[in-house]
């Protein structure tokens, strides 16, 4: 706490002043952009490295940015998620939502491990909310990472979009750089589209290209950030060569 004390009088003697300007700009007109989910790790920050400023996105964060599939609420949508997608979607009229996995990912490092029957059992789970809430919404993301282990990492996953006809086709690492449960990590955050694309409140605006839905995943060794690609399959690193490249493909596939 002796921290977090010392950290806030910084604050009020360095950026207090411009965020209350920021304040002032905003609080009648709060035209947020986005709504980004990503996990709740201390070593993500989402403003920071995507420069953003007062008002311009909504942010939910959870255990290894998980969006529960509307499956999951036959009868009323009781999870923060999917009333945060109502209050971003419906309400504010954002039409980017973006979920942003990571490396090194504690959640899905326990997800890995809940290929175990007996780890993952229910009298297991009823001892731990972290195991309980991965076995309720993220075994769609092991399931489908274990296809792509049986398949081989030269082949494509696919994943359901924003509509029944379309389709994310996604090459997870083929280089084979990255660790089993940075592969995971990538394959979960993929799956987040199809699960956000299930609730039917969503439905119009994703059928009439009013509403987005994309993927970024954070290096958090080397502070990377990866855009997943369409047109390229795969997730690719935002840099000075191909970013305007990017910025091209999205207003193409989005329009």
């Amino acid at each position: 706490m002796d921290r977090i004390f010392r950290g806030i009088m910084k604050y009020r003697r360095t950026n207090r002043a411009r965020m209350v300007e920021q304040f002032v700009q905003v609080k009648n007109h709060p035209q947020p952009k986005a709504l980004f989910f990503t996990c709740m790790d201390s070593r993500m920050l989402p403003a920071r490295f995507t420069e953003s400023n007062v008002g311009d996105m909504f942010i939910v964060r959870n255990a290894g940015n998980l969006i529960p599939h509307s499956q999951h609420f036959p009868d009323e949508y009781t999870s923060c998620e999917p009333a945060a997608l109502e209050l971003g979607c419906v309400h504010n009229d954002i039409r980017h939502v973006i979920v942003c996995g990571h490396s090194d990912c504690k959640a899905m490092n326990l997800l890995h491990l809940l290929r175990d029957t007996e780890y993952g059992s229910t009298v297991n789970r009823r001892k731990s909310p972290l195991r309980a809430w991965l076995c309720s919404h993220a075994m769609s993301s092991l399931e489908k990472y274990q296809q792509l282990q049986a398949a081989g990492f030269g082949a494509p996953l696919v994943f359901q979009a924003e509509t029944p006809l379309r389709r994310i086709s996604a090459y997870i690492d083929p280089d084979d750089k990255l660790s089993v449960t940075d592969k995971l990590s990538q394959v979960n955050t993929l799956q987040q589209i199809q699960n956000i694309a299930s609730y039917d409140f969503l439905k119009k605006r994703l059928e009439t290209y009013d509403l987005h839905i994309h993927a970024l995943w954070f290096d958090i060794y080397t502070g990377d950030v990866h855009y997943f690609s369409r047109q390229s399959k795969q997730f690719v690193e935002i840099n000075e060569k191909n970013v305007d490249g990017l910025v091209e493909e999205v207003s193409k596939y989005y329009c």
